[in-house]
Order: structure tokens, then C-alpha cells, then sequence
């Protein structure tokens, strides 16, 4: 990948920089829109479509209100992280390597690629299922096909292509609010059931609660959004970190602030539609027991019609088109700053090697786990709970770094903010003990 050919381009484009032909009362949505839009839409990865559906199937309406309660607290968390990546210029596991013991990084870094790889196998299988449905054929065919494309546009795209190429895939998730309009949805109760949250205190009923807010507020999307901040000041060569060029911070910070607002937003709408649509059509007929994304797409074919299972279905190959490169891409920058290694898909190949083979090596046991003995439909449901629970360690210490001026300088996380990104730990925190807790009962 050059980055060379493509500086003045980028420099024009530069949404922190004013264009003369865009008045200050015209949002410069379009070219705001980066990190956080693509962290959002990759957050409905097809682990998370699985899990939202059988959160609709199986209890309806009733867990619908976390898309509205976690959406302050997952924009915080991002938020926190992206002021991180824009203000140090490096990610998290390199701020962590920098300002904290060896053994924190080292345990941080090596939860992430654990978690990373399995939910990258089980996207990558559920994509694969989703296809089948579409184009009948052998799954293993599929999966290493779209192992292939996904570790193709890492390594040979330019970065500001393979950039538009990832906020394309964000359109995909269109597909699901599009299939909600086909299902019969009880607007009333619906409202009901946001407005007033309701908690299962079963084992079951919380496990699915710490899955939910795993899949919603997930590790990878803190790494991927701080590590491309960082990687956009490369990119933009206008732009220095805030600690060297603190006059930049207002617009930097306007510009994280409405990108992963939306992207955020985006997010969890989406998310919203797949849950109310899976609680309308496959709730009241009694199927309950949805443990895949392409199952749920399966499902709704006798009930919405063929059209919606096949929205669905597509739905699911574009979200993990994009968010496999994303759990890949996030596991390679975490190692790769916690090993001092040249890291960013703006360097070329040869100048980054340990990097691009993190991102090649994360796909190919992702693809080598989905293709194995593992199971399928545990894989990806667990994969939920699991970032949920290693969330908790992760947030702390992000939460931590964010809030000294010793790394962080004037722009240290203060006020509103810090509280809602504590609100945000401390409800995982809660969600994972309760969890726990309710296992241990005989």
C-alpha cells in the first residue's frame, strides 16, 4: 500500500480542515463519517445478529430497551477510545505499553486476539450459512472464500480505498430495517417495552443480558477506533497529535463526537430492527430457539415471505464483510503496538510484515476454527458472552488511561463523559457478576 500518490487528495478532504465550498451551516456529514461509522456498522457483525435474534425469539419485546439504554454508554466508551487514538497518536495497547506494567498489556492484548479469533470464525461460518441459503453449495468452499476477500482487501488495497470500500459495507445494514417494515410489529407494546426495562434474573435470561451488552460495547471496536485515529494522522497530513498540536482539538474533537454518534446510532437502529423483527414474526409462533443468523433468515422465509429471508440473509454477508476485516485489523494493531512493531494499513507490506501477517494469520485460524470440530452455533453465541466478560478488564483500564493528564495532557476525559463511560463499566461489571452468580446456583 502508498500512501504517497494520495496526500494532497487527502489533505483537501480532511473533514477537521474547512472546504470553502461547504459553509459552516452545512454538516460535512459525509466526510465526517470514518472510524466511528465503520466501528458502529461493523458492530453488527453476524455473532451479534445471531444473538439479537434469539434475543427477540426467545423473549420477545423484553430486551429490546437495551438498544436504547447502551446507546449513550457504547458512544461514550468509543468516544473515549477515539480521544485516545487522536490525542496520543498511537491505540490503546500502545498507550497501555507506554504508561502501564508489561503483564496488564500482555494480559489485555492477549484476551482481545482470543476473542477476536473466535468471533472471526464464527462470522465467518455464519456467513457461509447465510450464502448456502441464497446459492446452495459446499460451505467450506465459502468460508475460504471469504477469508480470502477479507485478508485481499487488507493487503492490497490502498488504505483510503480499502477505507470506502469498509463504509460501503455500512450500507448493508439497511437490509434490516428494511425486513422490519414486513413484519407485523405491536407498536404499542414495543413502546412499552423500551421505555420500561424488564431483566430475567434466570441464568439464561442474563446470560443473553451480558451476551447483548458483549456484542453491543465489544472490545475490538475500542482498539479499531483508537488504532485509526492514529493511522488517520498519517493519513492527513495536515494533522498532528493534540498533545503536540492542541489548537486542533476543537474541530478533532466536534469531528469524533458526531461521527461516532451516528455511527452509534446506526448501529444500535439496526440492531433494534433485526430484534423487533426476529420478537414479531418468530415469537408469537412459538419459535424460540434461533442460534444462528442464517437460521433466523431461514425462519422467517414461511412467515415474511421468501424476499425478507433473502434481505436477511444478504444482510449478514455484508455486515461480516466488514467486520472481519475489523476483528482481524483491531487484533493486528493490538500486537503489534504491544510488540513495538511498524503497524497501519497506510504502510506498504514489506515495511509493515509482522503487522500484515497478524492480520493474514488471525484470518486463517478464524477460518481453520470455522471450518473444524468447533460448533457452529455455540461459537457464536459464546463469542458474545466472552467479549462481554473481557470487556470489563478492558474498559477499566481504558476508562483509567483516558483520564490522566500525564497521556492524555489537557485533553484528559473529564466531566459528562467520564461518567458515562464508568456508567458503562460498571453495568458490565454487573451484568457479568450476575451472570455468574446465577451459574453457580444449583
Amino acid at each position: 500500500m502508498s500512501a504517497g500518490p494520495v496526500a494532497a487528495v487527502a489533505e483537501a478532504d480532511d473533514p477537521e480542515v474547512p472546504s470553502p465550498s461547504v459553509g459552516p451551516s452545512k454538516p460535512r456529514l459525509l466526510r465526517v463519517l470514518g472510524p466511528g461509522l465503520i466501528a458502529g456498522a461493523s458492530d453488527d457483525d453476524p455473532s451479534g445478529i445471531a444473538t439479537y435474534s434469539q434475543a427477540g425469539a426467545q423473549l420477545g419485546f423484553g430486551l429490546c430497551w437495551t438498544m436504547l439504554y447502551t446507546l449513550p454508554l457504547m458512544a461514550a466508551v468509543q468516544m473515549v477510545s477515539a480521544r485516545i487514538g487522536r490525542t496520543t497518536g498511537r491505540g490503546i495497547a500502545g498507550v497501555l505499553r507506554e504508561h502501564y506494567p508489561n503483564g496488564l498489556l500482555q494480559a489485555v492484548v492477549l484476551l482481545l486476539l482470543a476473542a477476536n479469533i473466535l468471533n472471526l470464525g464464527a462470522d465467518l461460518g455464519a456467513m457461509a450459512d447465510a450464502l448456502n441459503l441464497l446459492l446452495p453449495g459446499p460451505n467450506w468452499l465459502y468460508v475460504v472464500l471469504f477469508s480470502g476477500i477479507c485478508v485481499f482487501m487488507q493487503l492490497v488495497l490502498q488504505y483510503t480505498r480499502y477505507v470506502a470500500v469498509l463504509k460501503w459495507l455500512t450500507l448493508s445494514l439497511f437490509a434490516y430495517l428494511g425486513v422490519v417494515i414486513f413484519a407485523h410489529v405491536a407498536w404499542a407494546d414495543l413502546g412499552r417495552a423500551v421505555a420500561i426495562p424488564r431483566i430475567d434474573l434466570s441464568n439464561g435470561g442474563l446470560t443473553t443480558l451480558v451476551a447483548l451488552f458483549g456484542t453491543t460495547i465489544s472490545p475490538y471496536l475500542f482498539f479499531w477506533q483508537a488504532a485509526e485515529e492514529a493511522e488517520d494522522l498519517r493519513t492527513f497530513p495536515n494533522r498532528r497529535d493534540l498533545l503536540h498540536a492542541p489548537e486542533q482539538g476543537p474541530e478533532a474533537l466536534r469531528r469524533i463526537e458526531v461521527d461516532t454518534l451516528v455511527g452509534m446510532a446506526f448501529s444500535n437502529l439496526a440492531a433494534l430492527a433485526i430484534m423487533v423483527t426476529t420478537a414479531s414474526v418468530l415469537h408469537p409462533h412459538g419459535i424460540t430457539d434461533i442460534r444462528t443468523s442464517a437460521q433466523a433468515a431461514e425462519a422467517l422465509r414461511p412467515l415474511a415471505g421468501p424476499f425478507s429471508a433473502a434481505v436477511f440473509a444478504l444482510g449478514i454477508v455484508g455486515t461480516g464483510l466488514l467486520a472481519v476485516p475489523v476483528l482481524a485489523g483491531s487484533a493486528a494493531y493490538a500486537v503489534g503496538e504491544a510488540r513495538r512493531w511498524p503497524v497501519g494499513f497506510g504502510r506498504r507490506i514489506l515495511e509493515a510484515r509482522a503487522f500484515y501477517g497478524t492480520v493474514a494469520l488471525a484470518t486463517l485460524v478464524g477460518m481453520i476454527i470455522s471450518l473444524g470440530a468447533v460448533d457452529p452455533i455455540r461459537a457464536l453465541y459464546w463469542s458474545a458472552v466472552v467479549n462481554g466478560v473481557i470487556a470489563v478488564p478492558v474498559m477499566t483500564v481504558t476508562m483509567l488511561a483516558a483520564a490522566r493528564a500525564d497521556i492524555m495532557g489537557a485533553f484528559a476525559v473529564r466531566g459528562p463523559l467520564r461518567l458515562l463511560g464508568w456508567v458503562a463499566t460498571a453495568c458490565m461489571l454487573l451484568a457479568v457478576l450476575a451472570m455468574s452468580a446465577t451459574a453457580a446456583l444449583p
